[in-house]
C-alpha cells in the first residue's frame, strides 16, 4: 500500500509500536494490573476493551486521556474563546495541534471508527458496571508544548512538510487504500518512522508519556486494593510494562510535567537581523555611494517585508484590511524581536471576522482542509502562521537580492564604509 507520508507524522494519543501481533492484552507481573493495547481508529479495539472489563471485573479502570481531553470527547469542556487563543499567541504550534488532529480524524473517518472511541468505550462501559475510572495521562497541552520545543527550528520545518504531503495523501486515499487500512498494522509503521523522523519528538509524545502513565498506575496500585485495567494506546504497552517491572527506573514525575527551558533561538535570531540591517544600512552612509542608494536600501526592506507577508495573508483569505495591516507593519516587526507580524496580523483578522466561540468545536469537526479553512478562527491562526512567514522570507530574499538590486559592489560598499566608520569612531572616542 502506498501511504509514505503519513508515516511520518505522530498521533496525538495513537502510538502504536512493537504491537505483539495477535495478543492485545497484556498481564502483568503484577497480578492486580492489566493493560489492554488498543488503536484509536480500530473498531477490534473497541470489542476488545468491552471484553476485557467483562472478563477481568476490574474494581478500577484507567485510561489514557487527561481531563482536557476528557471533557472534550463527553462535551463537558469550556470552548476557549478567540481571546484565549489571541494570548496564547503560538499560533504555530496550536495550527500543528489542528492539523494532527484533523488527520487522526481523517483516518477514522475513512474507517469508520471516530478517534478515541474505544477510549470512550472504556469509560462507558466501566460506569455501567459501577467500576471508577481515573485519567492517567498527561496533559495534552504539557505535551504538545514539549513536544514543539523538542524538535528545533529544522525539524519544526520537516514536521510542517510531512504534515502537508501527509494530509494531501489522506486526502487522496481511495476506497481500495481503505480496506488495506483496516488490514495493515499502519500505526506501527507511522511510530516506528517517526523515531527515526525525530527522536526528540518521540521522546516527548511517547517515552514522556510510557513514564508518566507507568508513574500513575504505580500510584493507584499502591492506594487501590483490587484489580486494575488500563487502557491505552498499543505503543505505549512495551514502555509502561518496563517500567511496571521495574519501578525504580522511572525519572522523576516533575521532570516530566515541568515545562521546557528552550533557548531563546527566536530572540537571538531576531536581535542578529536587527543589527546585520542597521550595520548594513550604516555601511552604505559612510562608503559614499549616495544618499539615494541609502534610501533604495531602506525601501526595499519596507517593501519587500511588506508585500511578501501580505501576499502570504490574501492567499490564505484574509480580509483587505488585515492584507493593509501586514504590508503596513512587517518592516517595522521585522526589526523588533519582540513583535511578529503574524500577532499584528492575527488581532485585525479577529477584529474583522469576529469568530464565535463555536469555532473551536467546528474546527475539531471539520471534514477537509478546505472546510477547516473556512472557519474564521482557524483562519485567524492560519493567517498569523503564514504572514510571519512571509516575513521571515523577506529577511532571507533581502539580504541576497539587495546588492543586485541596488546594482552596486556589496565588497566595495561593504569594506569602504567599514573603513570610513572606524576612521569616523576613532576621531571621536579617545585612545
Amino acid at each position: 500500500m502506498s501511504f509514505f507520508p503519513v508515516r511520518f507524522v505522530p498521533m496525538l494519543h495513537d502510538d502504536p509500536k512493537d504491537v505483539i501481533p495477535g495478543n492485545h492484552i497484556v498481564v502483568e507481573p503484577m497480578a492486580e494490573i492489566r493493560l489492554v493495547g488498543t488503536a484509536h481508529v480500530s473498531a477490534k479495539s473497541i470489542e476488545d476493551v468491552r471484553a476485557a472489563i467483562e472478563e477481568f471485573q476490574p474494581g478500577l479502570v484507567a485510561v489514557e486521556l487527561d481531563q482536557g481531553r476528557y471533557k472534550a470527547m463527553t462535551r463537558q469542556a469550556k470552548d476557549p474563546t478567540v481571546e484565549d487563543v489571541l494570548e496564547v499567541k503560538n499560533f504555530n504550534q496550536l495550527l500543528v495541534q489542528w492539523l494532527l488532529s484533523y488527520l487522526q480524524r481523517k483516518i477514522g473517518m475513512d474507517i469508520g471508527v471516530e478517534p478515541g472511541a474505544e477510549m470512550k468505550a472504556a469509560i462507558e462501559e466501566a460506569e455501567r458496571h459501577g467500576i471508577p475510572v481515573e485519567m492517567v495521562d498527561r496533559d495534552i497541552r504539557v505535551t504538545l508544548t514539549r513536544f514543539w520545543h523538542s524538535l528545533g527550528f529544522i525539524g519544526k520545518i520537516k514536521m510542517f512538510y510531512a504534515l502537508v504531503l501527509s494530509i494531501a495523501e489522506v486526502d487522496k486515499v481511495e476506497s481500495i487504500d481503505i480496506e488495506k487500512l483496516k488490514e495493515e498494522d499502519v500505526m506501527d509503521v507511522v511510530m516506528d518512522e517517526f523515531r527515526k523522523f525525530s527522536p526528540n519528538g518521540a521522546n516527548a509524545l511517547i517515552n514522556e508519556r510510557d513514564a508518566y502513565i507507568a508513574h500513575n498506575l504505580v500510584r493507584l496500585k499502591d492506594s487501590n486494593d483490587g484489580r486494575i485495567l488500563a487502557v491505552v494506546g498499543a505503543g505505549h504497552l512495551q514502555g509502561i510494562n518496563r517500567y511496571l517491572e521495574n519501578p525504580g527506573s522511572l525519572p522523576s514525575f516533575e521532570s516530566l510535567t515541568s515545562q521546557p527551558k528552550a533557548f531563546p533561538w527566536g530572540m537571538v535570531f531576531g536581535s542578529l537581523v536587527t543589527f546585520l540591517f542597521a550595520l548594513l544600512l550604516a555601511c552604505i552612509a559612510f562608503s559614499g555611494v549616495g544618499l539615494n542608494v541609502l534610501l533604495y536600501a531602506f525601501l526595499f526592506w519596507v517593501i519587500i517585508h511588506g508585500v511578501l507577508a501580505a501576499v502570504a495573508t490574501l492567499a490564505v483569505g484574509g480580509h483587505p484590511y488585515t492584507v493593509l495591516a501586514c504590508f503596513g507593519v512587517a518592516w517595522m516587526t521585522s526589526l523588533n524581536p519582540l513583535l511578529h507580524v503574524g500577532w499584528i496580523a492575527a488581532f485585525v483578522e479577529a477584529k474583522v471576522r469576529k469568530p464565535p466561540v463555536s469555532d473551536f468545536r467546528r474546527i475539531y469537526q471539520a471534514e477537509s482542509i478546505r472546510e477547516m479553512i473556512r472557519i474564521p478562527l482557524f483562519r485567524v491562526v492560519l493567517i498569523a502562521a503564514v504572514a510571519n512567514l512571509g516575513s521571515l522570507l523577506g529577511t532571507i530574499l533581502y539580504f541576497i537580492f539587495l546588492f543586485p538590486v541596488l546594482h552596486v559592489d556589496p565588497v566595495t560598499v561593504i569594506s569602504t564604509g567599514m573603513h570610513t566608520m572606524w576612521a569616523w569612531l576613532t576621531g571621536f572616542v579617545p585612545g
